[in-house]
């Protein structure tokens, strides 16, 4: 609850249901998840997400709030989990066939951690990236064990995993490139702007919340005004600075 640009967003509503209570439909909803699990704070504000856990039937759990490596660990070895799947709260359309996706390759290649390249960031690679808010990444439970006892980075406690993905001599790491570059799509909630674009995507396909990137898309392409809403905050410099100046969960 305690978001900076846009304080309480996570229980904001999206065609009549809360944004966590959304993104935990939709999570919930991939063939390869068999559990999804809240974790939060054990700060007071944060009691109000506990509640709306209890309300939905979510499992949730409470921990550090500035040590969230610790917390994510924390939260899977309460739930005795062998493969864990991340997914942030910022995330309303969190796709259920990406995130299967990325399990398939995360076991086929049996990797620590397998994750997308998203949004149009500062450190661009050569393939194809996927929108913004679409961040999705499976790991080992021992790797993430692993981080947990060995980070050290103020920087790696915050964000749970760069230690992962950073130290390849330690970790077998895969990327799922995407079919076409999806740099210019903001599908993240970190600001009005992009709340708005995402509650009128919602509007638009209620009360079904559990459409797909590709009716995204679909929306879009007929609708293009729409990606003007947040198209300020696309990969420009200014927001990377922001970020940098301004750390938010």
């Amino acid at each position: 609850m305690g978001s900076t640009r846009l304080p309480g967003k996570v229980l904001q509503p999206l065609a009549g249901r809360p944004m966590l209570a959304r993104i935990a439909d939709r999570v919930g909803s991939a063939r390869s998840v068999d559990k999804v699990l809240v974790a939060t704070t054990v700060l007071a504000r944060d009691d109000v997400i506990a509640e709306l856990c209890s309300t939905e039937g979510l499992d949730c759990f409470r921990g550090s709030e500035s040590d969230v490596l610790n917390r994510f660990r924390q939260a899977a070895h309460s739930r005795g989990a062998r493969a864990v799947l991340r997914i942030t709260a910022d995330c309303p359309c969190a796709d259920p066939d990406l995130i299967d996706a990325i399990y398939t390759l995360f076991e086929r290649d049996d990797l620590d951690h397998a994750s997308v390249s998203t949004g149009a960031g500062a450190a661009l690679s050569k393939e194809f990236r996927w929108p913004d808010g679409l961040d999705a990444e499976w790991m080992k439970f021992t790797a993430l064990d692993q981080a947990e006892r060995e980070a050290t980075a103020a920087m790696d406690r915050e964000h749970v995993t760069p230690y992962i993905w950073r130290n390849r001599n330690l970790f077998k790491i895969g990327s799922l490139p995407a079919p076409e570059d999806g740099s210019q799509l903001r599908l993240t909630v970190d600001n009005e702007a992009d709340f708005e674009l995402i509650s009128r995507i919602y509007d638009h396909f209620a009360p079904n919340g559990l459409f797909r990137l590709a009716d995204i898309i679909a929306l879009l392409r007929e609708h293009p005004e729409l990606v003007s809403m947040n198209q300020a905050y696309i990969g420009t410099e200014g927001y990377q600075q922001f970020h940098q100046d301004v750390p938010d969960d």
